[in-house]
């Protein structure tokens, strides 16, 4: 997300941090690219002038324009705008009511109201342990309580059980009926969409919020629809009692002008944003952070808490022992491999390194991409146990099926064994180091410093 805006604003803060003085016409060309790369980024033209306006009125003043840095002051400037424009502190979700709390999903048909249905309800039994009851509310679109029936399996989460031919508002009565009853701590009502706003949805949506009176009304918004996602925020923070915003898809939109544009529109802070299409992808939405994602600074916290949730402690300490003793084998690699694409992948961690921008394309150039690392596993996959823990029995014959098993060619082979030799030397010295050897030393192929915190064998 914000690739294409978040390369725009690097070239232009990146000429202007390099000039030593700094005139006033100097940050007026270079807030005049801003507007235009806000623009291009889809961003509402109303926030791109109110945005301008507060940046310029510090940038031009004399103590930017004499201050020893007056470019990286600049950028300092820009960077607080902009999370200020994107909400200032981040805001997670308010359910403390009286159980069970509810939570209403509205937003239009294809927005991803179900699937975000499913993740909240899972993120909440996974972090907070509370008990969760899906309901849906959508007879309009066929097949729509069987989907959210679905991902409540795959969730582990109960879903209302399914009645043919009841209204919307029954089933709602009925879900929270069953949610005081069997005493959840949360009931999701999950509403109808349609294709596009109209007075039938507005009405449904007002009279489900009159009768489950919920703690968090959230809207749900594509973030690939641009400005279209703006214009449905609008119309519902009008009609229902809309506390907060979804963004999906953000994994998916380069331009990132819904996210600049529906905070300031809708008046709600955004509180989530879904990152891809599995259900333990939704992450809280942190203005600072995605600021500075936007600005090249990258977004160090959040990469070390992605690394933490993918580690076990007893993993890292079964793996710490491994390396120790210098028996670090394949399927240790290969599940190294797994949580890295788990973080987002190659590219993923990269976008919240700070700096990484400037190097993406090198990365480009040495086919570092998550697509390889795909492969890798499914070298590693492809062998039997003898050979992961054996690589001098991978003659010929065995990485010729090898390579069959995992659809790559021998020389794919070659390079994850050669990997393997290269990152099992590490490991040794790694254990003769101690505890601190790995963030001195890194890992061939990973960033400088080793892996993230949580990632490496020493965990947590």
């Amino acid at each position: 997300m914000f690739d294409t805006l978040g390369n725009r604003l690097n070239d232009v803060f990146t000429r202007l941090t390099r000039r030593g003085a700094l005139k006033e016409g100097d940050v007026d060309e270079a807030l005049r690219e801003v507007r235009v790369a806000l623009l291009e980024a889809d961003v509402a033209l109303p926030v791109v002038r109110d945005f301008l306006d507060k940046v310029k009125k510090q940038a031009v003043g004399e103590t930017v324009i004499r201050s020893v840095t007056p470019g990286q002051m600049v950028v300092k400037i820009v960077q607080d705008e902009l999370t200020a424009l994107l909400g200032g502190e981040g805001q997670e979700l308010s359910l403390n009511a009286t159980p069970p709390a509810v939570i209403l999903m509205v937003g239009l048909q294809g927005s991803g109201k179900t699937t975000t249905a499913a993740k909240i309800a899972r993120r909440l039994t996974g972090r907070s342990n509370s008990r969760v009851l899906m309901g849906s509310l959508d007879t309009e679109r066929p097949a729509a309580q069987e989907q959210l029936a679905i991902l409540g399996r795959q969730a582990e989460v109960p879903t209302l059980p399914i009645v043919a031919g009841q209204p919307a508002k029954d089933i709602a009565q009925r879900a929270l009926a069953s949610g005081r009853l069997e005493g959840y701590d949360v009931v999701i009502l999950d509403t109808a969409g349609r294709l596009a706003v109209d007075e039938d949805m507005m009405a449904e949506a007002a009279a489900i919020h009159e009768i489950a009176k919920p703690v968090e009304t959230l809207l749900v918004a594509d973030a690939m629809t641009g400005q279209d996602a703006v214009n449905t925020a609008r119309a519902f923070s009008e009609r229902v009692q809309v506390t907060g915003i979804v963004l999906t898809r953000v994994d998916g939109d380069a331009r990132g002008g819904a996210a600049l544009s529906m905070r300031s529109v809708a008046g709600v802070p955004i509180k989530l944003m879904g990152t891809g299409e599995q259900l333990d992808e939704i992450e809280d939405f942190h203005p600072e952070r995605v600021a500075s994602r936007i600005l090249g600074m990258g977004d160090i916290v959040s990469l070390v808490e992605k690394a933490a949730e993918q580690v076990e402690q007893e993993d890292a300490e079964r793996l710490a022992a491994k390396v120790a003793k210098g028996s670090f084998d394949l399927d240790d690699m290969a599940d190294q491999l797994s949580k890295l694409s788990k973080m987002g992948g190659l590219e993923g961690m990269m976008g919240m390194l700070p700096g990484a921008r400037n190097i993406k394309q090198q990365l480009a150039g040495a086919n570092l991409d998550d697509k390889v690392i795909g492969r890798q596993v499914a070298i590693i996959r492809s062998m039997t146990r003898a050979e992961k823990r054996n690589i001098k029995l991978l003659n010929g014959s065995r990485k010729r099926r090898i390579a069959a098993g995992s659809g790559t060619e021998v020389q794919d082979v070659n390079r994850v064994v050669k990997q393997y030799r290269e990152m099992s030397k590490m490991m040794k010295k790694v254990g003769k180091l101690g505890k601190k050897g790995l963030a001195r030393s890194g890992l061939p192929g990973m960033p400088p410093g080793g892996l993230p915190p949580g990632m490496g064998p020493f965990g947590r």
